[in-house]
């Protein structure tokens, strides 16, 4: 795929709506959750095997594996973004389009695609796509491409600590601690 090619499907992104709703990632866990409780492996239905196998390595050099809650892999992000993409039409062109982007990139600096670069290489062009302030002009739609599945599994709602959803019963209003945090107070 040449770049003008890539440059064009990347421009359909904003168009496609990469993000996911809380409905899509419940869908999605419960289908991955019932595979690992049955001992199945996903088997891709959108993505090529060498797309899936971008997105693994892609996920993890985003979430990498700590102490914490685990890497992208671990909470099912590949299986989630498969699941969603496949599902959903109008967000193919621009996830293909990604991660055509991506090897595009790592075959015009370093002669190999993603997969097959090692991982400085692969550090390299995230680092240069990762802040979108920072980037350059020029690499505009390989910083449209970065994806969001981690938080919304169930391993990154609670690493994030999320309280929400949750009955409350009897609201006593924000802890004196996270007040004093944000420099506010309820006025005496």
């Amino acid at each position: 795929m040449k770049r003008r090619d890539v440059v064009q499907l990347l421009a359909l992104a904003p168009l496609a709506g990469i993000e996911w709703t809380a409905i899509d990632a419940e869908r999605a866990a419960r289908a991955v959750a019932g595979l690992r409780a049955r001992g199945q492996a996903y088997q891709p239905k959108f993505f090529t095997a060498h797309e899936y196998q971008t997105v693994r390595m892609l996920v993890d050099l985003i979430i990498p594996r700590d102490e914490r809650p685990g890497s992208a892999t671990d909470a099912g992000v590949p299986e989630f973004m498969d699941f969603i993409v496949g599902d959903q039409t109008g967000r193919q062109t621009a996830m293909r389009g990604g991660l055509a982007w991506l090897d595009t990139e790592c075959r015009e600096r370093f002669g190999r695609d993603f997969v097959a670069g090692d991982e400085g290489q692969r550090r390299a062009v995230l680092d240069d796509i990762a802040w979108p302030a920072r980037a350059r002009p020029e690499l505009s739609h390989g910083v449209a491409f970065f994806a969001t599945g981690f938080w919304s599994s169930k391993m990154g709602v609670e690493d994030l600590g999320y309280m929400g959803n949750t009955v409350v019963p009897d609201w006593k209003g924000c802890p004196d601690e996270q007040l004093k945090k944000l420099g506010v107070s309820y006025g005496d």
